[in-house]
C-alpha cells in the first residue's frame, strides 16, 4: 500500500507547484488552441457521446456483435464456394489472363489450376452449397445470409486485417468494437463493452492493434480475455491487500485524477478514472462470467467444450455467456488459417481439415444456443476471415509446394451473417466458374462494415470523430450499405 500512498502524495504536491503556475500561464492559450485540436475539454454528457445521436437514425436491429475472425484466410473453394468447372481444370496450366497485372503474395511464373479438395452438397430449404468439411454447420445454412463475392485490395495478412477491422491498412485506427462501444457503450456496467477472445496458439498477424481504440478515448479498446488459467492477468488483489483497502485506493487515486482533469481537461484522464473502476468491478464479474464449469452438461456436449483449456469452443461458449451479461462486442479471433501447402499443417489436405473439424460444431453450438434463447434475433455474429484463397496452386519461385495449398487472394472470397436482422437463408453475390473473381453483387470490406453499423443503428457515413482536423468514420469514404441483406 505504500506505493499508493506515495503515489497520492506525490499528485497531490505536483497540483500545488509553482512550475505547474508558470506552465499553466505561459501555455495557457496554446494549450487552449491544441486542446481545440485533440479533443480536450470537458466531460461529454450522459448518454450517447456528443455527435452521434445524429449517425443514430435507423431502428436498431442487433444489440450486440459477435466476430469470428479465422486469421489467415480460410479457403472458400474448399468450404462454401462450390466450384465444378475448377475441379475440371485440376493439375492443367493456369491461364495467362489470371496472371497478367496481378499481384499475388507468392505465386510466381506458371502456378497449376487447383480442383476442389472437398466434397460440396446444398442444404436445408435455402439449398445453400457447403462442403463436407463442415458436416455440422450444413445444418444451419437457413439461419444464415451467405456473402459470396467480398473482396479486398489488400493480400497480405497484416494490412488485410487492419482494413477488415478497422477500415484501414494501416495501424492508428480505431477497431470496429471500439466504434461501436464509443456509440451504443455497454449494457453492464460491471463488464468491458469490448471483450477480445483469441484462440488457435498465436494472436493474428496485425496483433493487438485490431482491438485497439485509435484516436477515439482509450476506454472504448478492446479487453483480451482468456479462456484458460486467470481471465485477465493480474485480476487479483496482491497478498494481504484486502478488497476493501483496494477499493478505498482506487477511490483516492480517482480524486487526484479528477483534480488533475479539472486543471489540464486531458479526456484521457478521464479514461484512466474509468479504467480504474472497470478494474475494481472486473475483479468480481470477469471471473463469474468466464467460468463455463458452471454450465450444465447438455451445453459441453452441444459445444464441445473442455473448461480449463484454451479452445475455440470454449471461446463460443465464453461468447455466449458474455452476450448474456451485456457486453456489446465480442470478437473472437482464431489463428492459423494460411494454408500455402508447405507442410501438412498448412494443406488443404490435412491442416484445413482439422481446423474445420476445430471449429465446425462450435460455431454451430453458438448459433443453436442463440437462438434457443431467444437471442439470436438480435445477436449479430459474423464470420470471415480478411481475404480468400486463389483457384491456382501454390508455387514459390516457380517451385511447386510439397503438398495442397493456395495463395492470398483478395478478388473474392465468402463471409457469412446470422441473426441481428440479417435475412436467413440467402445467398449474396456470385463468383466466376473458377471462383476468381465475383462476377454477380460483389460486396467490399467498407460495404460489409456499413451494413453492420446499420443494422446496429447506425448511418455509417454520419457515424463520426472528429481528429486532427477532419472527420473520420470506420469505412473512411467509401461503404454502402447492403439492402438485401437486411431482414
Amino acid at each position: 500500500m505504500s506505493n499508493f500512498h506515495q503515489e497520492a502524495h506525490h499528485r497531490q504536491a505536483a497540483l500545488n507547484t509553482r512550475r505547474l503556475f508558470l506552465r499553466q500561464c505561459a501555455l495557457g492559450m496554446g494549450g487552449l488552441a491544441l486542446g481545440g485540436l485533440t479533443g480536450c475539454g470537458p466531460a461529454v454528457p450522459s448518454g450517447m457521446p456528443a455527435g452521434v445521436a445524429e449517425a443514430f437514425r435507423f431502428a436498431p436491429r442487433a444489440r450486440r456483435v459477435i466476430y469470428l475472425h479465422m486469421a489467415g484466410a480460410p479457403s472458400q473453394l474448399e468450404m462454401f464456394d462450390h466450384k465444378p468447372e475448377l475441379a475440371k481444370l485440376h493439375d492443367k496450366d493456369c491461364p495467362p489472363s489470371l496472371l497478367a497485372g496481378k499481384r499475388f503474395a507468392f505465386i510466381q511464373g506458371t502456378p497449376k489450376m487447383l480442383g476442389p479438395q472437398a466434397n460440396f452438397a446444398q442444404h436445408g430449404q435455402s439449398g445453400a452449397w457447403v462442403s463436407d468439411l463442415l458436416p455440422h454447420f450444413s445444418q444451419m445454412v437457413d439461419e444464415v445470409a451467405f456473402l459470396k463475392a467480398v473482396h479486398t485490395e489488400e493480400f497480405n495478412h497484416a494490412p488485410a486485417q487492419l482494413l477488415m477491422q478497422t477500415g484501414s491498412p494501416r495501424v492508428g485506427r480505431p477497431s470496429m468494437g471500439s466504434w461501436v462501444t464509443y456509440g451504443l457503450g455497454s449494457d453492464n456496467e460491471n463488464l468491458p463493452g469490448f471483450i477480445v477472445l483469441a484462440s488457435g496458439g498465436q494472436e493474428p498477424s496485425a496483433g493487438k492493434s485490431l482491438w485497439g481504440s485509435g484516436f477515439l478515448p482509450s476506454v472504448h479498446q478492446g479487453v483480451q480475455c482468456r479462456s484458460a488459467g486467470d481471465p485477465i492477468l493480474y485480476l487479483n488483489d496482491p497478498d494481504g491487500v484486502s478488497r476493501d483497502l483496494r477499493g478505498r485506493s482506487i477511490a483516492a487515486i480517482n480524486a487526484i485524477n479528477q483534480k488533475q482533469y479539472e486543471q489540464v481537461g486531458d479526456p484521457e484522464t478521464l479514461t484512466r478514472i474509468k479504467q480504474y473502476e472497470m478494474a475494481f468491478k472486473m475483479q468480481v464479474s470477469v471471473p463469474e462470467v468466464m467460468d463455463i464449469s458452471q454450465e450444465p452438461a447438455y451445453i459441453h456436449e452441444l459445444y464441445g467444450t473442455e473448461p480449463g483449456k484454451s479452445s475455440f469452443a470454449n471461446d463460443c461458449l465464453l461468447a455466449r455467456r458474455l452476450a448474456e451479461s451485456g457486453v456489446r462486442f465480442i470478437q473472437l479471433y482464431n489463428w492459423g488459417w494460411d494454408d500455402h501447402g508447405t507442410n501438412k499443417g498448412t494443406s488443404l489436405q490435412h491442416g484445413l481439415r482439422d481446423r474445420c473439424q476445430r471449429i465446425d460444431r462450435p460455431m454451430t453450438a453458438l448459433l443453436k444456443d442463440l437462438k434457443q434463447r431467444g437471442m439470436l434475433e438480435d445477436t449479430l455474429v459474423v464470420w470471415g476471415g480478411e481475404f480468400g484463397r486463389t483457384p491456382m496452386r501454390e508455387n514459390r519461385g516457380g517451385v511447386t509446394m510439397p503438398f495442397f495449398g493456395r495463395d492470398h487472394h483478395g478478388e473474392a472470397f465468402t463471409m457469412w451473417m446470422a441473426g441481428g436482422g440479417v435475412r436467413p437463408g440467402i445467398t449474396y453475390g456470385e463468383t466466376d466458374a473458377i471462383g476468381y473473381a465475383g462476377v454477380r453483387d460483389r460486396a467490399h470490406v467498407h460495404d460489409v462494415q456499413a451494413t453492420m453499423l446499420h443494422l446496429l443503428g447506425f448511418d455509417h457515413e454520419r457515424f463520426t470523430y472528429a481528429f486532427q482536423g477532419r472527420d473520420y468514420r470506420l469505412t473512411d469514404v467509401a461503404g454502402r450499405v447492403i439492402d438485401r441483406l437486411v431482414g
